[in-house]
């Protein structure tokens, strides 16, 4: 615990470097965060201080390769950066931005050709990447143009659904008002029946004058006379006869007889009715 703290406020001490390191509560919790925060910051630290040291290096042979060139153009060939023209000055700086924009080591010919290669491929990639995206962005539109007709198509199916229960409702309101006033209407008729009956009830008035008593009796005195007919033409054939003293009256007596009773019943029905 000892080490780790010495090693957290020598970490800290780095850090802030001149000005005073502010207060902490000192506990097992926060002198291990401080700790392997300053594990960290090491490691970074050590990291970025190889990368340091690699880039120097790097640096100092291109310097020490750049010199090499220069004593070769400048004595082998003759040539210095001052004595060439302004188009051979464009031209290697042209080949310099080249050579930074590919990431080659060099301008090499054995360094473009790789890079020069592998952006072909990349651009190759990328068309036919960019081809795949053409074929789904056309399928994409060709489902969307479906689609949007079916929402066009569903709309309207809505709208026409949406009339035709403005349509259903505005019926089904008017049968629920025609059943209100037929209710009360009905409602109204048997209040009126019931005072009707009342009030009859009251004046003691006979069943047999009512409508359906004297339907009764119409039907019976319509029956009384379909009786009659046969009857009647059953006394035809004796209207020709010659009377005979006896039988003749007693048939006779017996017929009058018969046809007094019904029209005595037939009377009385009549009279009643």
């Amino acid at each position: 615990m000892c080490e780790k703290i010495n090693k957290v406020n020598s970490w800290l001490s780095t850090v802030f470097g001149d000005q005073p390191v502010p207060h902490f509560e000192v506990n097992t919790r926060t002198v291990e965060i401080l700790y392997q925060l300053s594990q960290s910051s090491e490691a970074r630290c050590s990291d970025t201080g190889l990368l340091i040291e690699d880039l120097k290096q790097k640096a100092a042979e291109y310097q020490a390769e750049d010199a090499h060139v220069r004593d070769v153009l400048l004595q082998g060939v003759g040539l210095s950066c001052g004595s060439l023209s302004k188009s051979a000055s464009d031209y290697v700086s042209a080949l310099v931005d080249s050579a930074m924009v590919l990431g080659v080591r060099d301008t090499s010919l054995g360094s473009f050709m790789p890079a020069v290669n592998n952006l072909t491929n990349e651009l190759l990639e990328a068309e036919k990447s960019n081809r795949t995206l053409e074929r789904e962005l056309k399928a994409l539109r060709k489902r969307l143009g479906a689609t949007l007709v079916l929402r066009r198509n569903l709309q309207e199916d809505i709208n026409k659904t949406v009339r035709s229960q403005a349509v259903e409702s505005a019926k089904a309101e008017e049968r629920l008002l025609n059943m209100d006033f037929v209710a009360a209407k009905a409602k109204e008729l048997s209040n009126r029946r019931e005072r009707a009956e009342a009030q009859l009830q009251s004046r003691h008035m006979d069943k047999s004058l009512t409508h359906q008593a004297i339907v009764q009796l119409s039907e019976e005195v319509t029956a009384l006379k379909q009786e009659i007919i046969p009857l009647q033409k059953k006394l035809e054939p004796y209207m020709d006869l010659s009377p005979s003293p006896s039988l003749a009256q007693v048939k006779i007596e017996e017929a009058k007889r018969e046809l007094a009773a019904i029209d005595s019943q037939l009377e009385m029905n009549v009279d009643f009715k």
